[in-house]
């Protein structure tokens, strides 16, 4: 059982490492609303952050001011809110340090440091006064969420104002946030202020920091962050005055003001999240894309010959990568993006990632076309990841592999080959979970990893399969154009496929994400010109089905499933829809056969392809 899991672990964690037309230029500040005309009874809440911090780069601390402005654009009343104080779980005996010690399979990054971090080490946001439109409000921090109770309630339609005093300390880095990386980086402060938690037609999300991903309200956010003068700060938002801290941000050129700090001011429009990144050190190279945004990469100076030259290289590669994401999924409506070097190995923020940036060349622009595809699915579209992780990692992997196979020629015929690989491991192990599962309640992290990101990512290439391949890159692009900015949940994308083929395909999302039913299709008898197949799994399919005649040729047939109500596009002989609870299907071939391939181009998960080739 441990070598099975470890087997499956090693090959999810190679992936695991890790709209709108209207382009948000750096002047624009107008609130983002959805329009109940373009989803219809769709609503969505917003926030409005302001923020100040000074930062001490010696001691790691920080002082924090936030004016809030919250719409409440729900039908309901709130007596309560909620934020998120991710920090608090870099604390001994924290949920995430406690999680990390009992789980079979702890993360490396993680493992029993926090459990050993001094106070000096320690991640905290420690909430000093809070007050709602000028009164002062109850409120216990919780672990990683503050529980406030209103003054007064929160009618629908109603903006209310939070202001909140903060002390703050950055935590010795062990996963995403931290101080002082294995690679150098000083700061990576990604999840460093409180943050309000999202509300919607669920409920609140005020979901523990254990050790997953995130959720976050829409909304516009500037902040200003007084820091050494010395430090080089990327990150979301557009810098503000260039001019009054001697950097210009366009350009990477440096002159200083003869001062001990300096004020970095951003804004931010319509985002959900605001991260920051900052070093002594950093090279900082900018590339503009014609027609399109600019980029920047900063990362340390310190890197040798070799790294450095990667770094270089990787530019190229990040243009083309960002054409090949706007072309395939929908278009890229930010001004600008940043890759930084940073964090503990690749993880995806607003308008910017953070990877780790001693990497060989291909790994460089792997982590990269990974984290940028993330701009995509997630950020823009931004499914709850607590919830729902797979639609956001799966998705990832599928379009930034084959984003990988085009922009570095890597001539792979199936560039999801390795994920239908480590899912049938999953399926075949006994220890696979339903995708609905959230993200923390996974017995291993190993059959996270291979589900939320092998698996996930078949599920969208093995709907190619069922649906045709130009379908689904319609839906794709559909589901993009209908939902960005909007929080879509799971099946918004198997609604939109129905629209595009007008077939019925909630039986695919039941048995493929809602349990773990397997596949299993196998010939069970040649005889007389006669095939009978047989489903062996509990999970339907259509199939596709490839026949050699003794003479040499060969054909090509199509068996609909009738639950699907309709036919792929194809040019395969289409024969008789096979109604999922008939165990067994037989037809009737024109010549006497040869052999006999289920699935010849392997975009099936079949989990026992033993059976799926008969020869006579």
């Amino acid at each position: 059982m441990k070598k099975l899991i470890l087997s499956i672990f090693s090959l999810s964690l190679l992936l695991w490492s890790c709209h709108s037309q209207k382009t948000l230029t750096t002047t624009e500040s107008e609130s983002f609303s959805v329009s109940s005309t373009e989803i219809p009874g769709y609503w969505q809440q917003h926030v409005e952050y302001k923020m100040e911090i000074d930062m001490d780069v010696n001691t790691y601390q920080y002082q924090g001011k936030q004016e809030l402005v919250y719409t409440n654009n729900s039908p309901d009343v709130l007596n309560r809110v909620y934020y998120h104080l991710y920090f608090n779980a870099f604390q001994p005996g924290s949920e995430m340090d406690v999680r990390s010690r009992t789980i079979a399979d702890p993360d490396s990054r993680v493992g029993d440091r926090i459990s050993k971090l001094q106070p000096n080490e320690i991640g905290y946001i420690k909430v000093n006064s809070l007050k709602q439109n000028g009164v002062d409000i109850e409120h216990e921090t919780v672990g990683t969420v503050l529980e406030v109770k209103l003054a007064k309630p929160i009618q629908p339609g109603e903006r209310v104002t939070f202001n909140m005093d903060f002390d703050a300390q950055v935590p010795v880095q062990i996963r995403r946030s931290g101080r002082n990386s294995k690679e150098g980086v000083a700061l990576s402060m990604s999840q460093w202020y409180p943050k309000l938690a999202e509300y919607d037609f669920e409920g609140w999300h005020a979901d523990p920091y254990i050790g997953r991903e995130f959720h976050g309200v829409w909304g516009d956010f500037d902040v200003k962050i007084s820091i050494d003068k010395n430090y080089i700060i990327g990150g979301t938002g557009y810098l503000q005055n260039p001019n009054q801290i001697g950097y210009g941000y366009e350009t990477g050129t440096v002159n200083r003001p003869d001062t001990d700090k300096l004020t970095w001011h951003f804004k931010a429009p319509n985002v959900h999240d605001f991260t920051w990144a900052a070093d002594p050190d950093y090279i900082h190279d900018v590339v503009q894309i014609p027609n399109g945004p600019k980029l920047h990469f900063l990362y340390k100076d310190n890197l040798n010959t070799v790294e450095l030259e990667n770094w270089k290289n990787l530019q190229p590669k990040t243009v083309d990568l960002m054409a090949f994401f706007s072309k395939h999924i929908g278009e890229y409506p930010y001004d600008q993006y940043s890759v930084i070097q940073g964090g503990d190995g690749g993880m995806e923020y607003a308008m910017c990632t953070l990877i780790t940036g001693k990497r060989s060349f291909g790994s460089l622009v792997g982590v990269t076309a990974h984290e940028l595809a993330h701009v995509w699915f997630q950020f823009l579209l931004a499914t709850n990841e607590t919830k729902h992780e797979w639609i956001d990692e799966g998705f990832t992997v599928y379009i930034s592999n084959h984003a990988m196979n085009a922009v570095m020629n890597e001539g792979k015929e199936n560039p999801l080959e390795r994920a239908y690989k480590t899912y049938i491991n999953l399926a075949n192990s006994n220890l696979e979970q339903p995708l609905t599962t959230h993200a923390d309640r996974y017995n291993f992290n190993s059959t996270y990893g291979a589900s939320a990101y092998s698996k996930g990512a078949v599920y969208l290439a093995q709907l190619g399969y069922i649906i045709g391949e130009e379908n689904l890159q319609k839906t794709i692009k559909k589901y993009f154009d209908d939902f960005a900015f909007k929080h879509p949940k799971p099946f918004d994308f198997v609604r939109t496929a129905e629209k595009i083929t007008d077939f019925e395909l909630d039986w695919y999302h039941i048995d493929f994400a809602q349990t773990t039913n397997t596949i299993d299709y196998s010939i069970k008898t040649v005889k007389d010109n006669t095939i009978t197949l047989e489903r062996i799994g509990l999970m339907p399919m259509p199939l596709d089905l490839t026949v050699t005649y003794t003479d040499g040729s060969t054909e090509d047939f199509y068996i609909p499933l009738q639950m699907m109500r309709g036919e792929k596009p194809t040019k395969a002989t289409i024969i008789g829809d096979w109604a999922w609870a008939y165990p067994t299907y037989t037809f009737k071939t024109p010549k006497t056969i040869k052999t006999v391939q289920i699935d010849p181009t392997n975009m099936m998960a079949d989990t026992d392809k033993s059976n799926n080739v008969f020869t006579l």
